[in-house]
């Protein structure tokens, strides 16, 4: 789904240029020439004759992340990813009058959670790892966040999640530059991220994660994919000072911060749900559980937890028993965030907000006043 509303909010990333003409195949740049393709429900609105050092593994090794991540399907907000989303979203008190961007969206699951709530929703990333609520819900542009395809004042919030921990600290400052650029004078800027502070009750959480690793010696279950997801971490920021210290880098203040004490969410994670996924596993699979979005093969381990997965997502409708279980065992989790939420560790929750310079207005056109996209 590529809405007219997104068009309106474009400039060239390649040249700044907000000179742009819209066609059947292409967004283009009368300036710079650039040609940015449509594709099935996005836009390749990466910068042209632009390089990086730094290039995610998501993008480099694109098809590989793609059989692993089994992308594609969404499932309802539960268990982390949905105390993530609870949190996130009592963060940012998302309106139906928000243009809402999420940098950084992955599959877009997050932003498909959150569509129903806001005007627009757009999606950014530059792995088109997509999956297909996403392609079919939500704004979505292939898109580097150190030059985003955006004018400048665009949404009244902006998300993250997952994102600044895998970056080095001056591709954190361009991310959270741009996001900044991008964001009108007081709008908000919500995050989820990890540091390497430790936390107070540290030996609780460890208990989970080493008897999680004694299963695991014994091949009753995996953390292959989830070791996989976690590789390519740098955690550059490496305490919640240094996270203040760059968004006030960005002209971004902090207006809220929650911590996550992953004690009950470790054990849940780490045992509870790797014994389930075991146990829905087992037993020969189905042709259809083990199709993989790339040809090449996966290990065994990870082919029995897409396939345990695929079998659960498949039950959570809110009819199902299974479903009503996950939506209890996320609320034991997120207590872990409304209990201990005030004791410093390293996954954190961020609310900030531009810093309005005095005098300054937005340079982005009312909605009613924006120009429609000229099509030939």
């Amino acid at each position: 789904m590529i809405p007219r509303d997104l068009y309106r909010l474009l400039q060239c990333p390649t040249c700044g240029s907000r000179n742009l003409y819209v066609t059947s195949a292409a967004v283009h740049c009368s300036d710079c020439r650039s040609e940015y393709p449509q594709h099935d429900g996005y836009i390749d609105l990466m910068p042209r004759a632009t390089s990086f050092d730094y290039v995610s593994k998501y993008v480099a090794e694109e098809e590989h992340m793609a059989e692993e991540l089994d992308y594609r399907d969404t499932a309802p907000a539960l268990l982390a990813a949905g105390v993530r989303q609870r949190v996130l979203r009592r963060m940012l008190r998302l309106s139906p009058e928000d243009r809402v961007l999420d940098n950084g969206c992955g599959n877009g699951r997050f932003a498909v959670w959150n569509a129903d709530a806001v005007g627009l929703m757009v999606g950014s990333d530059p792995a088109t790892l997509y999956a297909d609520a996403a392609v079919q819900t939500i704004a979505l542009a292939q898109a580097d966040s150190r030059k985003l395809p955006f004018a400048d004042d665009s949404f009244d919030k902006v998300l993250s999640v997952d994102v600044l921990e895998h970056f080095p600290l001056d591709v954190i400052d361009a991310y959270l530059a741009e996001t900044a650029r991008v964001l009108r004078p007081g709008g908000r800027f919500a995050a989820f991220s990890n540091t390497k502070e430790l936390s107070r009750v540290q030996p609780l959480i460890n208990f989970s994660r080493r008897l999680g690793q004694w299963f695991v010696k014994r091949g009753v279950y995996y953390f292959e994919r989830e070791a996989r997801r976690k590789s390519d971490h740098i955690k550059a920021l490496r305490t919640f000072e240094d996270v203040e210290a760059a968004l006030e880098r960005a002209g971004m203040r902090v207006v809220e911060a929650r911590f996550w004490n992953t004690v009950i969410t470790s054990f849940v994670e780490h045992v509870l749900m790797k014994l389930g996924e075991a146990a829905i596993a087992r037993g020969r699979a189905k042709p259809a559980e083990l199709e993989t979005t790339a040809p090449q093969a996966t290990s065994d381990g990870t082919q029995r937890e897409i396939v345990a997965r695929r079998r659960i997502r498949h039950q959570l409708t809110p009819r199902s028993p299974v479903y009503w279980a996950l939506f209890v065992l996320t609320l034991l989790m997120e207590l872990d965030v409304r209990l201990l939420g005030r004791l410093r560790t390293g996954p954190y929750f961020v609310l900030a907000e531009k810093v309005a310079v005095p005098g300054q207005t937005s340079a982005t056109p009312p909605r009613e006043s924006i120009a429609e996209p000229v099509r030939s």
